[in-house]
Order: structure tokens, then sequence, then C-alpha cells
């Protein structure tokens, strides 16, 4: 395997390698973000299970913590698979980095491979998103926003003044 001899052609080459580098801090920013999900899953996940090994909750209650505990694994699934594919999308990225900069300073022919690398990281980014957007949609529909019982809002919109 022969090496570039001239300076220009390797500067070339490291900048060339260089800008998928900054899908690589995307990815990295996105791993952070997901993988404090996750801690907050398991977190609430524990704080249930807790509850019920107690046995301080009721029946009803504790149907109602089971099916939570049903939907935090499946949020957690959705976000270990997250993890999967924004890890295998830094492996594919960097595996185009090195490629890309072997390409341009040898003589291996790296084109093809170091295209269907960076594709099939990009494809690995975008399916990582559609799994976090999946498991927020199920941590939001989660969300229960409790109302005011009908009769105490009317006692106490009985008892402010007026506007």
């Amino acid at each position: 395997m022969n090496f570039a001899p001239d300076l220009a052609t390797v500067t070339h080459g490291i900048q060339l390698a260089v800008a998928p580098v900054f899908l690589l801090t995307a990815v990295s920013g996105i791993i952070a973000a997901v993988a404090g999900r996750l801690a907050r899953i398991i977190d609430r996940a524990r704080h249930l299970e807790g509850r019920l090994e107690s046995g301080e909750v009721d029946a009803s209650r504790a149907d109602r913590i089971y099916a939570e505990l049903r939907q935090l694994r499946r949020r957690g699934w959705l976000v270990n698979s997250c993890i999967a594919l924004l890890t295998f999308c830094a492996i594919l990225i960097g595996f185009t980095i090195i490629l890309l900069f072997l390409g341009e300073t040898s003589e291996l022919p790296t084109l093809r491979v170091a295209t269907v690398c960076f594709l099939a990281g990009v494809m690995c980014f975008l399916f990582a998103l559609v799994c976090f957007l999946a498991e927020t949609l199920i941590a939001t529909r989660l969300l229960k926003f409790a109302e005011m019982p009908q009769k105490l809002a009317q006692a106490g919109s009985a008892h402010s003044p007026p506007k």
C-alpha cells in the first residue's frame, strides 16, 4: 500500500475526513440526552416496584402501577434501541472517516465502501430519531394532568375577588 508523499494530499485527506466529525458531535449529544431519559425511566420503575414490594398499595392502585411499569418497559426498550442505533451510527461514521482518509492518502479504492458506511450511518441516525420520537410520544401520553373537580372549581370561584 502506497501512501501520498506530499503534504497537500495528506492535508486534503484530513479535511475530507474531518467533515463527518460534525455528525459524530450531534450523535454524542443525542446519546447523552437519551441516556438521561433512560436513567429517569429506570428511577421511576424502581420507585414503582418499591411501592409494590412494600405492600402499601391497594389492588386497584397496584393494577395502575403494573400498567405504568409495562409502559416504562416499552419506553426503556425504545430508548435502548435508540442508543444502539446511535452507537452503530457513530461506528459507521468512524469507519467513514478512516476510509475517506485512506482513500485520499493511499491507493486503496475505498470510495464505495465509504459511501455505504456513511449512508448506513445516516440511516441508523434517522431510525434512532424515530425511536426517540416514539418514546417521547409514549412518555407524553402517560402524563396525567389532573383537573380540579367541578365542585372545588365552583367553590374556588365563589371565594375569588371579582375581576
